[in-house]
């Protein structure tokens, strides 16, 4: 029998788990990061649960509005909007959330601030909600700059000064994949413990894909690079294999994919769309 192997079985690492091991390598660390991600987790608990009953507690359809994007608003938009603003004000970490789905940045009242700002989409790809495609939850995390009175510039800072990052993808699983800076490593939910469990530890893109994920609808208006690009994929004139196309429609699983198979996912700018429509969260 192998009990060697029924050890490593057992021995589980949750997210909780490696989170507090990565604050324990931070004598100074207080833990307020560590409760920030785990009201981050708790939020994506809530969502997947409502993703996973959301036509019989008839959440599909629209729910009337349009959010700031100019898109239309799903019932579960809305709903995982508020769960997750809900969930990082009373973390009572921090001060200032930005939202897809609002207009507006919420200011946490002064009482509840903590020293984090949070960007997020709270359902990424929800025009596929009704026909059960993967969707999922954007987040990035940054330290805010001015501790006693925090103003939208500590938002407005790039990409590399976040302290986290990560995905949740809603799906055949719930998989919630972060960085803190030092590897991307990826947690899958098992619904038997409520325990998001490490099944994808310190992932690395492999150097060649065979996949390559655009929508092709937008050809017509593509520039001449992008189109030479992709015709390239397609029919390759040094006498590689072609690339396959894989194209969901929802950046969490398209990201997801080409993480862990390699490849090419892009959404170019177009005559329709001059700077792009990927947006920082």
């Amino acid at each position: 029998m192998d009990h060697a192997g029924d050890a490593h079985r057992t021995d589980l690492m949750t997210i909780t788990r490696f989170v507090l091991n990565e604050q324990s390598r931070h004598p100074e660390s207080r833990g307020d990061f560590t409760i920030l991600l785990s009201h981050i987790v708790l939020g994506c608990k809530f969502v997947c649960s409502c993703v996973n009953k959301a036509g019989l507690a008839k959440l599909i359809g629209l729910a009337g509005e349009t959010n700031v994007q100019g898109e239309e608003q799903k019932k579960l938009d809305v709903l995982s909007n508020e769960v997750f603003v809900k969930a990082l004000v009373s973390s009572g970490r921090t001060s200032i959330l930005v939202s897809e789905e609002d207009e507006e940045a919420t200011f946490v009242e002064s009482a509840k601030r903590g020293k984090y700002c949070v960007v997020f989409d709270p359902l990424d790809g929800s025009s596929n909600i009704d026909c059960g495609v993967s969707i999922g939850t954007i987040f990035g995390i940054y330290m805010i700059k001015h501790a006693n009175d925090p103003t939208l510039e500590d938002v407005l800072q790039p990409g590399k000064n976040m302290l986290a990052a990560g995905y949740c993808m809603y799906g055949s699983s719930c998989t919630l994949v972060l960085s803190t800076g030092c590897g991307v490593n990826g947690f899958t939910l098992d619904p038997s413990l409520g325990e998001f469990i490490l099944t994808h530890p310190d992932i690395k893109i492999p150097k060649k894909g065979k996949i390559y994920s655009v929508n092709e609808g937008n050809a017509k208006n593509w520039d001449g690079p992008t189109a030479k690009y992709v015709e390239k994929c397609k029919f390759p004139k040094d006498g590689s294999s072609s690339k396959s196309l894989r194209y969901i429609g929802s950046m969490v699983a398209d990201v997801h994919r080409t993480l862990l198979y390699g490849g090419v996912f892009l959404y170019p700018a177009d005559k329709k769309s001059p700077s792009g429509k990927l947006r920082y969260d």
